[in-house]
């Protein structure tokens, strides 16, 4: 029998209408229903869900028979979207808690799960402790079956069952064991040290467009920078990301300006942080490759950059689109030419590149005067601009001092 706590700091007024909507129906069709998984945590721990679960012994297809905008999704476990509008209640069916039903590989790996169950074996075949609370709406009380109260109190993460099992059966959990206490500042569990060799190995049996999933909730939730803490020192970094060194000053700020930009409300994109991932490493190819610098060799040293990672999460072409440009613009802006300063001002991906030209800066005395060059350029009126324009030599500026014209005079910060 699960503890039955009443005594919680969930209100009526934290929930959500539409998932209220969900439980009510079920209910009036005569199936169980709660909310459930990080929904409950996140409101126990006082912080605003960003979306709400629903659990049910209805099967999918009940599920939509019910619901008029339903689509059944997921191949290793079928589960129901339920639309409202632009937002989407997902509602789960409770999963059996026998794994000799359950379809793996030879390693273990879970590839189909399509048998039902009890609400308590549900519990026991979610991940973490935390994340098996259930909120029965209507006693207003939280089903605890695992322990879960109690790691939360504790503020640690732990797996329900055996570590190596759970692991075994989706090494992706390991990826949401550190965005979890990175997002609530938990304790990871300390036996999952001895896990993290083996978990990267089996990385490599996940789909890579699953993986860029994970990618996108570790690190544009608003809590990448403390993710990228946690996974850069275990070899899960060098898994996901081979060609990164893990200890990159620029990725780390990068990392710290997109929570920023989350928390002020301002857009972020994906292909911001796979251009600054990637960039040392196309850094290094074009040194080895196209020390003469040439556009159309960088142009294919992008690509090669691009598609040794999509090896191990799949970026969507228009995010690598997005981080080509982004590093085609760097010498344009680093090496001012009177004559393209205009044409880049005005590209789509200029707001990026010099962005990223300023986290560059960061590190580097010169990237940070260019940089300070462009955001006086971007703000000044028409004149101010074309007297900037003006003052710069006619050959390329570069403030490294490699292949200048000897007849022109010295770059404006050199």
């Amino acid at each position: 029998m699960p503890k039955r706590i009443t005594d919680h700091n969930i209100k009526s007024s934290d929930l959500d209408d539409n998932a209220l909507s969900v439980v009510a129906d079920l209910h009036a069709h005569d199936f169980e229903a709660y909310l459930v998984g990080g929904c409950v945590r996140d409101l126990l721990c006082s912080v605003k869900p960003k979306d709400f679960d629903v659990t049910t012994n209805a099967t999918p297809e009940q599920v939509r028979s019910i619901f008029r905008r339903t689509r059944i999704v997921g191949r290793r476990f079928p589960i129901a979207h339920v639309r409202f509008g632009r937002e989407l209640i997902e509602v789960s069916t409770f999963r059996q808690g026998m794994i000799d039903q359950v379809e793996t590989n030879e390693q273990g790996l879970i590839l189909k799960d399509r048998v039902f169950g009890t609400i308590e074996e549900d519990a026991f075949r979610r991940d973490f402790t935390i994340n098996a609370l259930y909120y029965d709406i209507r006693a207003e009380a939280v089903l605890d079956f695992v322990g879960g109260i109690e790691d939360l109190q504790a503020k640690r993460l732990r797996f329900i069952g055996v570590p190596a099992e759970r692991l075994a059966e989706d090494p992706v959990r390991m990826l949401r064991a550190m965005r979890f206490a990175a997002k609530l500042n938990f304790t990871l569990d300390p036996v999952l040290e001895d896990f993290m060799d083996d978990t990267a190995d089996r990385l490599e049996e996940i789909p890579s467009a699953r993986l860029f999933d994970e990618f996108l909730k570790m690190f544009l939730s608003g809590y990448g920078e403390a993710v990228w803490h946690l996974l850069k020192e275990t070899p899960l970094a060098r898994s996901l990301f081979p060609s990164c060194d893990p200890d990159s000053q620029l990725v780390a700020d990068a990392m710290r300006n997109t929570d920023e930009r989350i928390a002020n409300e301002q857009p972020v994109t994906p292909g911001f942080l796979v251009a600054v991932l990637l960039w040392e490493d196309f850094q290094a190819r074009r040194a080895l490759d196209n020390p003469e610098n040439k556009p159309a060799l960088n142009y294919d040293i992008a690509m090669d950059t691009l598609a040794v990672q999509q090896q191990h999460i799949a970026i969507p072409r228009r995010f690598s689109i997005f981080a080509r440009e982004v590093w085609q613009l760097q010498d344009r802006l680093v090496n001012l030419h009177p004559r393209h300063v205009q044409r880049v001002l005005h590209h789509k991906r200029f707001r990026a590149a010099f962005d990223f030209l300023c986290l560059r800066g960061k590190t580097d005395k010169i990237l940070e005067q260019r940089g300070e060059w462009w955001h006086t350029l971007q703000f000044a009126e028409t004149a101010i601009q074309n007297k900037m324009i003006d003052e710069l030599p006619k050959g390329h500026s570069n403030p490294r001092g490699k292949r200048r014209d000897r007849k022109s005079p010295r770059t404006l910060f050199s």
